[in-house]
């Protein structure tokens, strides 16, 4: 296997520890607290969705684990697109860039399907 996969795992752990750092500067709303857990769980999934891809038991396991960790990328857009950042710019900022990582990995994690399949 390349190491394009294993770039993927580095990748997608390093964007579920950003997630786990912005989430500490948000204000704490009703709504925030729960979208932060979905957010939590839906960053993390992705990278051990990918760290299971990589140990696959087969073509069809791997498939299934890169199609899991696309769908919790799908998830962690949404999840951030609805998170209150409050007043400060800087921390809305902050979740653009998350957005447009989560987009990222989605297609990059969509381009692996397709070659797999």
């Amino acid at each position: 296997m390349s190491d394009h996969p294993r770039d993927l795992e580095e990748r997608s752990a390093v964007f579920a520890e950003e997630v786990r750092r912005f989430v500490g500067q948000l204000p704490r709303t009703i709504g925030n607290i729960e979208d932060v857990k979905q957010l939590v769980r839906a960053s993390g999934s992705v990278a051990a969705n990918c760290i299971e891809a990589n140990e696959a038991l087969g073509d069809k396991d791997r498939v299934l684990r890169f199609r899991i960790a696309r769908k919790e990328a799908k998830e962690c857009q949404l999840w951030l697109r609805l998170l209150n950042t409050g007043a400060l710019p800087e921390t809305d900022q902050e979740r653009h860039r998350l957005r447009q990582e989560a987009l990222e990995l989605k297609l990059i994690l969509t381009a692996i399907i397709k070659k797999l399949e």
